[in-house]
């Protein structure tokens, strides 16, 4: 009988500073809006990567913007949520920063650099 391969590690999603601020401004108006991220981190733990690739910021950094849905809002996706995080190796995702599309519009390369930069994120894994 064939041996169970072994078990995939799971990856280590870590915030920024930036990430933890946003989510606490947000919390003051949007009560579950921890209910409503949990699941989408917890599949970047397992290795899932939702939403899609942003190409503007070039090739050193695989990030992704992942749409979530508000559920205190009751729009769904499009004016919910939006995710932006780095997948920095196999083993390591950091979630850069978090805003809600009703509020804000999309954010600049260079302000995704720059948080990257800030917090010392640029080295390698």
């Amino acid at each position: 009988m064939p041996a169970d391969p072994p078990a995939k590690a799971e990856a280590q999603v870590d915030f920024t500073p930036e990430f933890k601020r946003n989510v606490r401004q947000l919390a003051k108006k949007y009560r579950r809006i921890k209910s409503d991220l949990q699941p989408v981190i917890d599949s970047l733990g397992k290795g899932v990567t939702p939403g899609d690739p942003i190409s503007r910021t070039g090739e050193e950094y695989a990030l992704f913007k992942a749409r979530i849905r508000n559920s205190d809002s009751g729009k769904g996706k499009s004016g919910g949520y939006r995710l932006i995080y780095w997948v920095k190796s196999e083993l390591s995702v950091i979630l850069i920063t978090i805003y809600s599309k009703t509020e804000q519009g999309d954010v600049s390369a260079q302000y995704l650099r720059q948080v990257i930069a800030e917090h010392g994120l640029g080295e390698a894994p």
